[in-house]
């Protein structure tokens, strides 16, 4: 457990912290790790507290290709493990997932994987980047608006400004209002309505997002993504 004296940057994954580094010394960071610690003490929050960096521990700064934004975890037990729209191997799939998988195979012909943990995906440099990294035990949307957001805001802006030719995968109106951090110039924007079962039929069905995106990687000579 992080100790209340402890800050939350040195659990970071070294290339983050460096490109971070900056927000590590605002008053915002030192109020979140705080709050966060508190929390962690004094209720269920998910995912663990070794999990809430994990997108960051599997795909380094240097090595992201994608970026995929959520909104935050999932809230309730046994799901949450740090990237976005994933859940822990051997979970049941969660219906978004479902409807990302279902999307894959008409836009790309097959699934690669049966499991419901993206994992793999990270190792290949797909950012699974919840805008909330933490939340209470089935409250969803608790640990918005303390602080989380400013530091994905500024960690989109910096991916935007130091890096070129990403792909950012943006589904839904929560997930599209961040478009206006990122250089549209430098890198592909893809927006869609948000996959849960109340909005794939809408238009996130026949996106074909990955295809899309191998397109584009494939184009600046980038290794495409096994989907």
């Amino acid at each position: 457990m992080f100790a209340i004296l402890d800050s939350m940057d040195t659990h970071i994954e070294h290339s983050w912290k460096q490109a971070l580094k900056t927000e590590f010394t605002q008053p915002y960071w030192r109020d979140l790790a705080a709050f966060i610690q508190k929390e962690y003490l004094s209720a269920n929050i998910y995912p663990a507290q070794q999990h809430i960096f994990k997108a960051f521990e599997l795909t380094p700064f240097d090595a992201v290709r994608v970026v995929i934004l959520g909104q935050d975890p999932y809230h309730r037990e046994g799901q949450a493990h740090g990237l976005c729209f994933s859940v822990q191997d051997g979970a049941p799939i969660p219906p978004s997932l479902k409807n990302i998988y279902k999307e894959i195979v008409s836009d790309m012909g097959e699934l690669q994987y049966n499991t419901g943990a993206l994992t793999t995906w990270a190792e290949q440099g797909v950012l699974l980047l919840n805008s909330t990294l933490t939340v209470r035990a089935g409250e969803a949307g608790s640990h918005q608006h303390h602080g989380w957001e400013t530091f994905t805001d500024a960690l989109i802006s910096t991916l935007s400004d130091q890096k070129e030719h990403l792909v950012f995968m943006l589904w839904g109106n929560y997930a599209r209002q961040k478009k206006y951090l990122i250089d549209t110039q430098k890198h592909l924007v893809l927006e869609a309505p948000h996959p849960s079962p109340l909005s794939a039929y809408t238009g996130f069905f026949g996106c074909g997002h990955f295809s899309k995106a191998n397109d584009y990687l494939r184009k600046w000579d980038r290794k495409e993504i096994v989907w």
